[in-house]
């Protein structure tokens, strides 16, 4: 099953969420028309590194079952191009988020 929602930020700003149920994992997003950040599944040494041409704004946060605690915890490990807009380790998802819109 795969769930898509506008998740507000404040009260002018959405971004929208996605869930997508798979066997034994869920995946989660939340994105904007900059960036990204994502559940444990998102490889940011790979974006990093061997994509780094494609310049994508995204972040990490680990440990997370749902949309509610992607936008809370803290980040893992962000991109170059998201350090870039001020995106920093240890940052929760909703302050990542709010400098991508």
């Amino acid at each position: 099953m795969m769930q898509v929602v506008p998740i507000p930020l404040d009260a002018s700003r959405t971004v929208i969420g996605i869930e997508v149920k798979l066997p034994r994992t869920t995946l989660l997003v939340i994105t904007s028309d900059v960036g990204y950040i994502m559940c444990g599944a998102l490889d940011v040494a790979l974006l990093n590194e061997k994509l780094s041409e494609r310049q994508i704004i995204a972040g990490r946060a680990t440990g997370v079952r749902t949309l509610d605690q992607l936008l809370e915890a803290p980040l893992e490990s962000v991109t170059t191009e998201a350090e870039k807009l001020g995106v920093v380790i240890g940052m929760s998802g909703r302050e990542a988020m709010l400098k991508m819109l």
